[in-house]
């Protein structure tokens, strides 16, 4: 069996940890090291795209972030319980023309036995903002610890 640890039942410590894993991991803009996270067979719900399994995380994932240039992710814990983490987030990006969006979301997860997330709700919706109403300034990857999260900037 596949594990991710950390794995539910899930206490407040680990529900943030395992918010901040997915963080650093999406920051990574890698599809394959995102897609581990999830269930061989992970059901997904992005917008209006119902992905399956590993292999159409990764491809919907690549498409992503081919279109959203300069993607930079900042998570935080909502709510949690036994198996389950619901997080709201803000990430910033450009399009192919150089025009920045904020998109704002909450997503509602669910995890397995080992860690692994079987399903993933994300509602999400984009705002276009000048480039210098930017928040997100750190340099592509990892969010630096000291960074300000969600409710810092008022978010």
């Amino acid at each position: 069996m596949e594990t991710r640890p950390p794995c539910p039942p899930f206490t407040r410590e680990t529900a943030i940890r395992k918010v901040r894993m997915a963080e650093d991991a999406w920051n990574s803009r890698d599809p394959q090291r995102v897609s581990l996270a999830y269930t061989p067979d992970s059901r997904w719900r992005n917008r209006s795209v119902f992905p399956r399994g590993r292999a159409d995380i990764v491809t919907f994932l690549t498409r992503k972030w081919e279109a959203e240039r300069d993607y930079r992710l900042i998570k935080e814990l909502w709510a949690f319980s036994d198996t389950r983490i619901a997080v709201r987030f803000a990430y910033e990006w450009r399009d192919a023309q150089g025009a920045w969006f904020r998109s704002y979301g909450n997503e509602n997860w669910e995890f397995d036995e080992g860690g692994l997330m079987a399903v993933r709700h994300a509602s999400i919706n984009d705002v276009a903002i000048a480039e210098t109403d930017r928040l997100f300034h750190w340099p592509l990857g990892r969010r630096p610890d000291d960074h300000p999260t969600l409710s810092d900037l008022g978010l």
